[in-house]
């Protein structure tokens, strides 16, 4: 029988938790935003962790600058966070840490909004018909 959860599956769900919790209350940088770990896949040698991150920006802020600043925080910090990881998580070989823009969140919102543009046309549509 096989295994339901591979190695590398449990891994990347601890590496995310901790990470997170890393995220939140290690890092000081002001150019760092709201981050959420949305994802975390390890490759199957362990060499490789890559991080998907969103980011909330705050108020009139820039997404797209918001989002390549904490990329740069991130990364920055990789090295330190790697090493944070590595005294709770007790592995032989600790990832390196490649983080990401998971861009799943921004185009979920697009086709809700189109979804929803569809809808209300079609909502007017059908009442210009009733009468």
């Amino acid at each position: 029988m096989a295994r339901e959860f591979k190695r590398t599956d449990r891994v990347a769900d601890q590496i995310q938790r901790d990470l997170a919790m890393l995220i939140q209350r290690e890092i000081k940088d002001p150019r760092l935003g709201m981050v959420t770990v949305s994802y975390v896949k390890v490759s199957k040698d362990l060499g490789y962790a890559d991080t998907y991150i969103t980011v909330l920006p705050l108020g009139d802020q820039n997404e797209a600058s918001v989002v390549s600043e904490s990329l740069a925080v991130l990364n920055h910090a990789a090295g330190f966070l790697r090493k944070e990881l590595s005294r709770g998580i007790k592995l032989r070989v600790m990832p390196q840490l490649r983080f990401h823009f998971d861009e799943s969140v921004d185009r979920g919102r697009r086709l809700h909004s189109l979804i929803e543009r569809a809808y209300q046309q079609e909502q007017k549509r059908s009442s210009d018909t009733e009468e």
